[in-house]
């Protein structure tokens, strides 16, 4: 069996996991990120680890978290303070190595949730894909050949900070600027409502809604067609909160790729809506566990 963790900022999601991505535990622990830092995930991790060792024949442990990482040392290289104090610099394979004698993998969170879509989820099958999380912010990652695509600086899918029209795709196109957009539009308080209440709004036939949630959609499509024209994956798989109604989302980003694609592309390209939802990122740190370790077996493979 093996251990899989999902280091974020809230939440460290947790799992016992056979080497088909079977659950045998499923959990959640607060993060307590800002209260503790970097070294209380480390206990927590390590105390979970711990307990499970002694329940389980444990053979990994597979994490995925927030932060950039260096696949290959496990170490944390860069983590936004006001998010995760005192992350930067811990080194998961070591820190599993020495204190329990296990292997680790360790990768970053987006990417695992990727690598999690392609194993289980709405990639399933895809040669290659570009996965997009639409949240708070922004995030991507491209997987060609089952494989990852990191980048020089290990930064490979950081869009968002690619530029459209507007500004930089964080400040177009998350959760943050959709509702912020709305608060002000309609000058309700900031944070007021969040975007479930805006997307309620839109099904009530609210203008203002509609004019920001149709903003956001062309700003996603600008990137989606970017993507497109630099990598040309076979299958661009949207997730994130925003990408939870994909009834209403769908259509009109359909029609707005239609038009900015030549249509041999547009038709060669699959749009797809994440499947596996919270058990992404676990699902993905096994599925690159299993890659990093040799152990990926043709029942195993996508």
């Amino acid at each position: 069996m093996y251990i899989c963790i999902d280091i974020g900022g809230t939440d460290i999601k947790y799992g016992v996991m056979d080497v088909a991505g079977e659950f045998a535990v499923h959990g959640t622990l607060p993060t307590e990120a800002k209260t503790y830092g970097g070294l209380g995930i480390v206990r927590k991790v390590s105390d979970l680890v711990r307990e499970t060792c002694g329940v389980y024949d444990v053979r990994g442990v597979a994490i995925s978290t927030a932060g950039m990482v260096d696949p290959a040392t496990g170490e944390i290289v860069y983590a936004l303070e006001e998010s995760i104090p005192q992350y930067r610099g811990v080194n998961w394979k070591a820190i599993m190595r020495e204190n329990f004698d296990l292997p680790a993998s360790v990768e970053n969170d987006v990417n695992c949730a990727a690598l999690g879509e392609l194993w289980k989820g709405a990639g399933r099958g895809a040669s290659s894909l570009f996965a997009m999380t639409v949240g708070t912010s922004i995030g991507g990652c491209l997987i060609m050949d089952g494989r990852v695509v990191h980048g020089v600086s290990r930064s490979a899918g950081e869009i968002a900070y690619m530029r459209v029209p507007g500004g930089r795709l964080h400040e177009r196109c998350s959760a943050t600027c959709l509702v912020a957009s709305v608060c002000r539009t309609k000058g309700l308080p900031a944070g007021s409502i969040d975007g479930h209440a805006v997307f309620d709004l839109l099904r009530k036939g609210d203008p203002d809604a509609a004019e920001e949630v149709t903003a956001l959609i062309d700003a996603l499509a600008d990137a989606i067609t970017n993507v497109i024209a630099v990598a040309n994956p076979e299958r661009v798989v949207l997730g994130g909160g925003i990408m939870a109604q994909e009834e209403v989302l769908r259509p009109p980003l359909e029609e707005a790729l239609r038009g900015r694609l030549p249509p041999l592309v547009y038709e060669a390209t699959t749009i797809a809506f994440a499947a596996t939802q919270n058990d992404a990122g676990m699902l993905g740190a096994l599925y690159h566990f299993l890659q990093e370790h040799g152990n990926l077996s043709v029942s195993v493979l996508p």
